[in-house]
């Protein structure tokens, strides 16, 4: 969509190719990419856990089958996306990309809670770890499979200017080190430490269900409308920057998928015309999309030098006005 902003309530739109229609088609094939490689990684670790029965390796298929999962709804996500706005949905559906990650939060949980109750059986079990190599040999795929899993979708959510498929990829990545650490339960069985093999699988259990935590921490301040701190910041600095803005007035910014929505007051001279003013407000949308990443729409009210500031259009505001004036004609 384009870039847009406002005078005196009437919106103005800079730009022309709808790039986030680009991007979210992008996103659907790194998406179905990433997924054929994690089902095939997740697959022949399967088959190396029948054979082998570690219970780290079982955790670790699992949350690789989790992983996996949790693609289909972030894809089904960025197709909804694709749909243009409509007078009810006046932002488009770009916020069912949220919605999507509390599935994914969820199977995420889900895994952990099933990959824990198998390695405390695990644990009371008498049956030793058969075929270390396989074992071993299954972790180095988990961990390569993961890996350029994390690679492709950093790269392209850094391309696409995705957030959410960078941090994705991160997430991937995390998943390869479990991979790894499957490698230390085999070490421990085959140097005569078989606990050390459901031990790696509870602390896995573990870092997966702090990968939850943080997930859904991230999915719920995005759902209440919350952005990091300092993108107030740098929309503030960035709008300083401007010579003809006397003062930035009022910044609000919230994530809409994987897309930043900015409203922005700025003070401006209130001797500048119409044509001067919406100049200011050009530069000062240019000035944004130069400097802050993931911007999708800016709305920008400009007030004049003598009514800086959101007090003087509040409600409350408008009627002690009214009546101070009807006191002075009195």
């Amino acid at each position: 969509m384009g870039l847009e902003h406002h005078h005196n309530g009437h919106p103005h739109t800079h730009g022309g190719v709808n790039g986030s229609l680009i991007k979210n088609k992008e996103g659907t094939k790194v998406l179905l990419i990433s997924l054929i490689g994690l089902l095939l990684t997740a697959i022949f670790q399967t088959v190396i856990v029948t054979m082998t029965g570690s219970a780290a390796l079982l955790a670790d298929t699992i949350h690789n089958f989790g992983d996996a999962l949790t693609s289909i709804p972030l894809w089904i996500a960025f197709v909804l996306s694709r749909q243009l706005p409509t007078k009810r949905f006046t932002y488009g559906l770009k916020r069912s990309e949220d919605f999507a990650g509390l599935f994914i939060v969820f199977v995420i949980f889900v895994s952990a809670v099933i990959a824990g109750y198998e390695t405390l059986n695990k644990l009371s079990d008498e049956t030793q770890v058969d075929h270390l190599g396989l074992t071993a040999i299954a972790a180095i795929v988990g961990y390569v499979g993961n890996e350029i899993v994390a690679i492709y979708r950093i790269r392209m959510g850094k391309r696409m200017g995705s957030a959410a498929l960078i941090a994705d990829g991160h997430h991937a990545r995390f998943d390869s080190w479990t991979s790894l650490a499957v490698l230390i339960g085999v070490l421990g069985t085959w140097f005569g430490y078989p606990i050390l093999d459901p031990i790696i699988g509870l602390i896995i259990t573990v870092m997966i269900l702090f990968t939850a935590k943080d997930s859904a921490k991230v999915i719920f301040t995005r759902l209440l409308d919350g952005i990091e701190p300092e993108y107030i910041d740098n929309i503030t600095k960035s709008a300083s920057k401007i010579k003809s803005i006397r003062n930035v007035n009022d910044v609000k910014a919230r994530w809409l998928g994987h897309e930043i929505v900015i409203d922005i007051s700025i003070t401006i001279d209130s001797n500048l015309s119409i044509k001067e003013g919406h100049n200011v407000v050009k530069n000062l949308i240019h000035q944004l999309q130069h400097d802050i990443e993931h911007i999708s729409s800016i709305q920008v009210h400009v007030d004049p030098l003598e009514e800086p500031g959101a007090l003087f259009h509040k409600h409350e505001y408008y009627h002690t006005d009214h009546a101070r004036q009807h006191t002075a004609h009195s």
